[in-house]
């Protein structure tokens, strides 16, 4: 009888398994990543850069506020019209990808008033979904622009300068940058999830409990991260508000413009 070969493989190891795992169709997972993934491409803080003929930021927070509060007073279409334009030319010095993400928020709040007003065509009046629509679009258009063309630090002093309580400003601060780091943890989690699940997944509460729990203790450890930081760094609550009692040529130009802006919308509506 001859002995057994050491590196043979036994029979019951070499037999298939035949093993296949149920389908599960998973959408909880894709879905959520999907709607986590839109939301922080809107939420996400990148670092604006100004151009030297760019205004300050306390300059430019104003002109734009200015500049969306005559354009939603205006009842001729004109101002609206002349301040798209004006939108539209900026938008051609802006980098792609800014490019890109401006023109689909303002795109999106366009379409969502243009169909909100869309009724009102029923009741008589068929132009006031398609001015609403253009009002949006500009409006939302100055505002990207200036969100993208500006860096965050200069956006917080220019709050600071118009006597905006500092709690405000470190809550709108905090909440923004902290929700783009969880939305990035929540991705992470659902596609370790996607990748580790075999098989059906019978019990998709108890994913959902551990996708919410995994966020809650790392929303505590970066709120914890955070305030220790702010100890070590001696912050007292208050920001700094830079100087902006010199007015820079591109300030006086800007602030030239927005005054000729004006006199339109004050020609247009019949004031003057």
């Amino acid at each position: 009888m001859a002995e057994p070969n050491e590196t043979d493989i036994p029979s019951w190891l070499a037999a298939p398994q035949g093993y296949e795992p149920l389908h599960d169709r998973s959408t909880f997972a894709g879905k959520s990543m999907l709607s986590i993934a839109a939301v922080l491409r809107q939420l996400r803080l990148d670092d604006g850069r100004s151009s030297h003929l760019s205004p300050t930021a306390p300059v430019k927070l104003a002109l734009a506020l200015g500049a969306i509060i005559l354009n939603s007073l205006a009842a001729n279409i004109m101002v609206t019209l002349v301040l798209l334009a004006f939108v539209l030319v900026r938008a051609m010095f802006l980098p792609g990808k800014a490019l890109a993400r401006a023109a689909a928020v303002a795109c999106t709040a366009a379409l969502l008033a243009f169909m909100l007003a869309l009724p009102a065509a029923l009741l008589g009046q068929p132009s006031s979904a398609l001015r609403l629509g253009v009002k949006a679009l500009a409006s939302t258009g100055l505002a990207m622009e200036v969100a993208l063309t500006t860096p965050a630090g200069e956006l917080t002093g220019a709050l600071r300068a118009f006597r905006i309580p500092n709690l405000v400003i470190m809550t709108i601060d905090l909440a923004l940058r902290n929700i783009v780091r969880l939305g990035d943890c929540a991705l992470e989690t659902l596609t370790a999830l996607t990748m580790r699940s075999v098989g059906r997944d019978a019990d998709k509460r108890s994913s959902m409990g551990s996708v919410g729990g995994t966020l809650l203790v790392r929303a505590s450890k970066a709120s914890q991260d955070t305030y220790d930081a702010m100890r070590c760094r001696g912050f007292e609550g208050s920001y700094d508000r830079r100087s902006t009692a010199r007015l820079r040529m591109a300030d006086i130009a800007w602030i030239a413009a927005f005054v000729l802006f004006l006199l339109l919308f004050l020609n247009l509506e019949g004031i003057v």
